[in-house]
């Protein structure tokens, strides 16, 4: 007889299936996809408001258009003819960090600032010495610049939201303390939405270890758009020049 095992997260009897001990016929049309994510990964349903948070933080990341690396690797394995799953695949494997990658790095220098604030530190002072620390090392402040936007409006939509759910809490402090002492040396380097989902992650208590698997997680929905379209439109084997690409689709127009 083979040794037993312990697992936690999901059990299936005849009938039934329970994740975190809650029936997954009862959460059906009555959690959002956001809260059933905070569930599956935490063990109990969040609030209302923060799963508004999960939630909005998921649609942030759905898709940057044609340009990203993710987004070339889907499309060049479409190309091929492969199927559906290794396409997808292909843009996971392409996440890493300097695409999509950041979020567990900001994670990471995030805590390290608001360890420094509950020693007893300033929130800019703790902001000028994780700035300091970086330059020092050779290395980009993970979370912050854009190579399109100098205001990325999915950041503050996010923050506003958190803030809202009355979630906010030590890393979104030191990550705004961040931005405003960056934003002194007259050099246009805003808070990218991969900075504001690493704080918003690491107030709402999930580990850095899980942060990328958030990006993958929504993004896929944009992945799999992007190789419905790279095989109902274009030609197989084709060299993707993706800054050819010309949008076609819907004029911009107002939610409701």
């Amino acid at each position: 007889m083979a040794e037993t095992w312990k697992t936690a997260v999901t059990s299936i009897a005849p009938n039934e299936i329970r994740v975190r001990g809650i029936r997954i016929d009862e959460m059906m049309g009555r959690i959002s996809f956001g809260e059933a994510v905070y569930l599956i990964l935490r063990g109990e349903l969040p609030g209302a408001a923060v799963g508004g948070v999960m939630e909005a933080m998921l649609v942030a990341s759905i898709d940057h258009g044609v340009t990203p690396p993710s987004a070339l690797a889907v499309r060049n394995a479409a190309t091929t003819g492969a199927p559906l799953n290794a396409c997808l695949a292909a843009g996971a494997l392409a996440v890493n960090r300097h695409h999509g990658g950041a979020v567990e790095d900001c994670m990471r220098l995030l805590a390290r600032g608001a360890a420094t604030v509950a020693a007893g530190a300033a929130p800019a002072d703790a902001a000028k010495a994780l700035i300091a620390e970086e330059k020092a090392a050779g290395r980009r402040l993970p979370g912050w610049g854009h190579r399109v936007h100098t205001d990325d409006p999915r950041s503050g939509r996010l923050l506003a939201l958190v803030k809202e759910a009355g979630s906010a809490g030590p890393h979104i402090t030191v990550a705004e303390a961040i931005a405003a002492e960056l934003a002194k040396g007259g050099k246009v380097l805003p808070l990218n939405v991969d900075g504001a989902i690493a704080a918003v992650l690491a107030d709402l208590g999930f580990r850095p270890e899980l942060a990328n698997g958030f990006f993958i997680l929504a993004r896929t929905a944009g992945w799999m758009a992007h190789v419905a379209e790279e095989v109902a439109r274009e030609k197989p084997m084709r060299r993707i020049d993706q800054a050819a690409a010309e949008y076609d689709g819907p004029a911009p127009r107002a939610l409701g």
